[in-house]
Order: structure tokens, then C-alpha cells, then sequence
């Protein structure tokens, strides 16, 4: 006996969860911080050229290759972004209270609203679940701010929810800007930005 023809199956295809666009995740491999090394080199290269300032004071791209480092990225279909080194501390050299502190945040150039909007959505969220209050960063600018070039700038991401704190000398012995972010905690972001960063380590004392 010959089996008769399968019948057409009417059920509907097994639903999916839709890829993530964007992932955070931690810069693991030698061949990911070479990436970040790149990134960072062509962003200064860019501010150069533009005559906005750079932390000449530091050797930003040596802290991306130093193994004791744990740097994050910002991909978009494994093209990476922005990447900066999350640390966690007690409190940061200009003000009091635990934060979760961007150091060394670099974008790549051409995508820089772009990433930093997506970088303030993931940091306000992750701050958010490792249980402190708030997000710092410092962006190297001159005093007084009016005059700098990178004033627009600053507009830009005080409309993304950044303060202002104020300018001062940053991590690496330049002038800068200091911006803080109030954490809040985002439910429905990882259908947006997948996240695998690793807890970060605590900052330099």
C-alpha cells in the first residue's frame, strides 16, 4: 500500500521574536579593541580637524588595548558604533554618590547623535539595574563654554536628558564638561538595544 500525499498543514508559521537593530556588549576579543582603537583614532582625528578639543593629556586608544580594562561597544549589525569603558564607583572626583561612570566615550564619526541618544537610553537603563541612581560623563571642552564649539553639542544632549554640571578637570587631567544622567529604568528597551556588558569595575580611585 502506497501512503497518501501528506495533507497541507493550516497552521500558521511558529512566530519569532524580531533581531534586536542595536547591541551593547562587552569588547571581549583582541580583534573587537582593535576595532575600538580605530574608532577612537578617528574620532580624534575628526575633532582635530574640526579644532574642537581632543584629552591630549592621555593615551585614550593604550586604555581600549589595556587587558585590565573592560570596554563596551555600541554595534549595529556588527558594525561598531560608539565604545567607551563603564565603571562603577562610590562617588567621582566632582561630585558626591554613586554613579556609573562612561569614561573614554568615543562615536564614531558621522553616527554621533545618533549613538549618544541610543548610549543615554541603554546607560540610564543599565545604571537603573545595577542599582545607582545616576550616569556621569565628561565631554573635553573649553571654559567658558559659550565660546567653545562644541556648545551645540551640549544642546543637543541636554535635550536627550543629560545636566550640565558645570566644567572642571576631567579623568585625564583635561578641561571638560561634566553631564549627568538620572537613571531610569526602560522595560521595553532590549527589543531595541540587546545588552551584554559585564558588570562594571570600580573606577580608579
Amino acid at each position: 500500500m502506497n501512503p497518501s500525499p501528506a495533507e497541507p498543514s493550516h497552521q500558521p508559521p511558529p512566530q519569532t521574536a524580531p533581531a534586536t537593530v542595536y547591541e551593547m556588549r562587552t569588547l571581549s576579543t583582541d580583534a573587537e579593541r582593535a576595532e575600538a582603537v580605530a574608532l577612537v583614532q578617528d574620532r580624534q582625528r575628526w575633532l582635530s580637524v574640526r579644532g574642537l578639543p581632543i584629552p591630549a593629556r592621555a593615551d585614550i586608544p593604550a586604555q581600549f588595548r589595556d587587558p585590565q580594562s573592560v570596554p563596551a561597544g555600541l554595534f549595529e549589525e556588527g558594525v561598531l558604533l560608539a565604545c567607551m569603558i563603564p565603571q562603577r564607583t562610590p562617588r567621582h572626583g566632582w561630585d558626591q554618590g554613586p554613579c556609573l561612570f562612561l569614561s573614554c566615550f568615543h562615536t564614531l564619526p558621522g553616527h554621533g547623535d545618533n549613538a549618544v541618544q541610543l548610549i543615554t537610553l541603554w546607560a540610564s537603563d543599565f545604571a537603573t539595574r545595577l542599582s545607582l541612581p545616576l550616569v556621569r560623563a565628561e565631554v573635553s571642552a573649553r571654559d567658558p563654554l559659550h565660546d567653545d564649539p562644541i556648545t551645540p553639542f551640549l544642546r543637543r544632549v541636554i535635550d536627550m536628558g543629560w545636566n550640565l554640571r558645570g566644567t572642571g578637570t576631567g579623568q585625564h587631567g583635561e578641561p571638560v564638561a561634566r553631564l549627568e544622567l538620572i537613571a531610569d529604568r526602560r522595560p521595553g528597551l532590549r527589543a531595541l538595544i540587546g545588552c551584554q556588558v559585564q558588570t562594571p569595575q570600580p573606577a580608579p580611585a
